[in-house]
């Protein structure tokens, strides 16, 4: 079956050619999931491909890292395809989930020009796309929505308080005009859209530079450096477990059509950033001293998702706590950094 244009074809990736590969199952969808590679998207595609469907995973592999799909490999049913979604692309897909933008935001101010023509461009492109094909898409939207919140918890029908300039703007005011796009095509086009808002999400596969908070305190941590709280750790975050949240991603897009969205994804369970550090302290068991630096441009205050929609709509709630999910993930990390420590050790 030939999903792909001949223009594409020379970066098609096989990875099925693995002898022990798994036999191919009754194809349900063929489903386009971009960013793929990345935290949230290789997660996605996993579960994906464990149902059943046919996976192309599409990502420019600016943050998405191939070994997160290694394992992906064994299912004759996965196509990766590099690609930047700021450039046009024809595929036969019955749906799309669009998870395609750098969302830390040490990775997403990098290139802040490049992060809007992601978030905008790349939108455009993909719901043309879906227009073209009859395609459900799915929209990854963000709680940075939001801003730095003057409504505590936030519910989908709060505006934000956004700041459209700063040095978080090429994310957030992208996002929204994301948001927009899609409204637009479903009043004109009849696309069928899907918007979620994601809240802090954390789990394995994220990266150790990923520079969020829960990366950057457990592998200070793991390292025995000092642990860095900017501002004086009073802030408040909800940390949802990748697991939880991939789950809502797929019970939304199963939904009738009439519920679009946007629907808050994330764990209502609130913690100050000095909890947080300390959790990861005790469950580490290291030595690292806390240090605090001047709070950056824009940070929130506080964040926390009124799940109501969710829960009323999608029957979700999440299930994994704090600590049960912190251990997950520092064993993750555990290992990532000792396979880094044994190979720099290996060029010595």
């Amino acid at each position: 079956m030939n999903y792909f244009r001949n223009d594409f074809k020379k970066t098609l990736l096989n990875v099925h050619e693995d002898r022990d590969a798994l036999p191919r199952r009754s194809i349900q969808k063929s489903i386009l999931v971009t960013g793929g590679a990345g935290f949230l998207g290789s997660h996605l595609c996993e579960l994906l491909l464990s149902a059943g469907h046919e996976v192309i995973c599409l990502d420019n592999f600016s943050t998405g890292l191939r070994r997160n799909i290694a394992p992906l490999k064994r299912y004759d049913t996965f196509r990766v395809i590099a690609h930047d979604i700021v450039d046009p692309i024809d595929l036969e897909v019955d749906e799309i989930y669009n998870l395609a933008c750098p969302a830390s935001p040490p990775h997403y101010q990098a290139d802040p020009i490049q992060t809007t023509k992601t978030c905008v461009i790349g939108s455009l492109n993909l719901l043309d796309l879906a227009a073209r094909r009859g395609a459900r898409i799915f929209q990854a939207s963000t709680s940075e929505i939001y801003g730095d919140p003057q409504v505590h918890p936030q519910v989908e029908s709060y505006w934000g308080n956004v700041n459209s300039f700063g040095p978080r703007s090429c994310y957030d005011e992208g996002k929204r005009c994301a948001e927009t796009l899609f409204f637009d095509y479903q009043k004109v086009h009849g696309v069928e859209t899907k918007i979620v808002r994601i809240f802090n999400t954390y789990g394995p596969r994220m990266r150790p530079d990923d520079g969020r908070v829960v990366s950057n305190f457990i592998v200070q941590a793991l390292k025995g450096e000092n642990i860095t709280i900017y501002g004086d750790g009073s802030q408040t975050r909800s940390f949802c477990f990748v697991d939880d949240l991939i789950d809502g991603f797929v019970r939304l897009m199963g939904s009738p059509a009439s519920l679009t969205g946007p629907v808050n994804l994330g764990n209502p369970t609130e913690f100050t950033i000095g909890e947080l550090a300390d959790e990861v302290i005790r469950l580490t068991n290291s030595r690292s001293k806390i240090v605090r630096l001047p709070l950056p441009v824009d940070d929130p205050r506080q964040r926390r998702p009124d799940i109501s929609l969710a829960t009323k709509e999608l029957g979700w709630r999440p299930k994994v706590n704090l600590a049960e999910g912190l251990a997950q993930t520092i064993r993750y990390f555990d290992g990532v950094l000792s396979r880094s420590t044994r190979e720099n050790a290996e060029l010595v």
